[in-house]
């Protein structure tokens, strides 16, 4: 496993800390995470996004999608069916899961929807506008306070 330094990442940024965290826990995950369920990730416009996650065999009320500050938990418990069956072969897993996933500050999901064996998950990114860039006037010398010395 090959180490990456981000230390030059951060000399010139204030406030990142929740990006090195995010950092160190992608690159300490193991290789050989569970893919399942298979799932795709879009941007569908420019501040708007979809997660579609494969969920063939669920029915609507097995899923849950859920929202937690910044992560976006999906996740599958399908009851145990007592019918007896044999099967030839069995290709379509059922088994139960959960998948995370990190969201962006101000991300917030707008909806779901469980259709043909897919889940979407419609995410925007909906900046306030207080934290929206705005332009600092500048003053000149004679219109800045002077700072006085606190006696002791």
């Amino acid at each position: 496993m090959r180490t990456q330094d981000f230390s030059p990442l951060f000399r010139a940024s204030v406030g990142f800390d929740r990006v090195a965290d995010m950092l160190d826990r992608v690159m300490s995950q193991d290789v050989n995470t569970s893919t399942y369920p298979p799932y795709n990730i879009e941007k569908t416009g420019d501040a708007a996004y979809r997660i579609s996650v494969a969920v063939a065999g669920f029915s609507g009320e097995e899923l849950s999608v859920e929202q937690r500050e910044n992560a976006l938990v999906v996740s599958a418990r399908k009851e145990k069916d007592e019918t007896p069956r044999t099967y030839l072969h069995r290709g379509i897993a059922t088994r139960a899961f959960e998948k995370r996933f990190t969201l962006a500050d101000h991300v917030k999901v707008t909806g779901a929807a469980h259709e043909n064996g897919m889940l979407h998950i419609d995410l925007v990114r909906e900046v306030p506008e207080a934290l929206k860039p705005r332009r600092i006037e500048i003053t000149s010398d004679a219109g800045v306070p002077a700072l006085e010395a606190e006696t002791a």
